[in-house]
């Protein structure tokens, strides 16, 4: 079984797998990471992560957690990097576009989308404040905790993954 490092093993297994250690410190809420060409910026904040392996599936050339740095904005067109980008369904990935390209537009709606034996993943204007009122993040993506064991509450860190943690059967949507 080939293990990544960030943790993950490949595509087969990964739900399955441990993501590693969260107390390393490039998991801090506060590190944001860039990476730029002269079309493109791409910013990766790892505390918001969970290696739900979109990009790196969908763009293996741009996206490599083997090669440092991990994202290679010049092995693309900066369209398929933002079309990946957005695929991302925590938030930890954002595009800022330089060359005059679309920027992130702003979902019209608000979907929540329960993922099995994980957590909840919500697109839209969201505005996550705490019990006092206090902006916690806004942002058009965040992965949300179901299983109660995240060390990042109210965000997944994919704790889910390492205790067990399993959603039960699916409702159905008919009468």
């Amino acid at each position: 079984m080939k293990r990544l490092p960030t943790g993950l093993t490949d595509e087969r297994d990964r739900m399955d797998e441990p993501v590693g250690s969260r107390d390393e410190t490039r998991y801090e809420t506060d590190i944001k990471k860039e990476y730029a060409n002269d079309q493109i910026v791409v910013s990766w904040e790892p505390a918001y992560c969970i290696h739900a392996a979109d990009c790196l599936n969908g763009l293996p050339a741009v996206f490599d957690p083997w090669r440092r740095p991990w994202v290679a904005v010049d092995a693309a067109s900066a369209d398929e990097i933002a079309e990946v980008v957005m695929r991302c369904p925590t938030g930890a990935l954002h595009f800022q576009r330089l060359d005059g390209g679309d920027q992130e537009p702003e979902p019209e709606d608000r979907t929540v989308q329960l993922r099995p034996n994980g957590p909840l993943f919500v697109r839209g204007k969201i505005r996550i404040e705490d019990a006092s009122g206090h902006l916690i993040r806004e942002d058009t993506r965040v992965a949300l905790c179901r299983c109660g064991g995240s060390g990042n509450k109210p965000f997944c860190d994919g704790t889910h993954r390492t205790i067990g943690f399993r959603s039960g059967p699916s409702r159905s949507s008919g009468p």
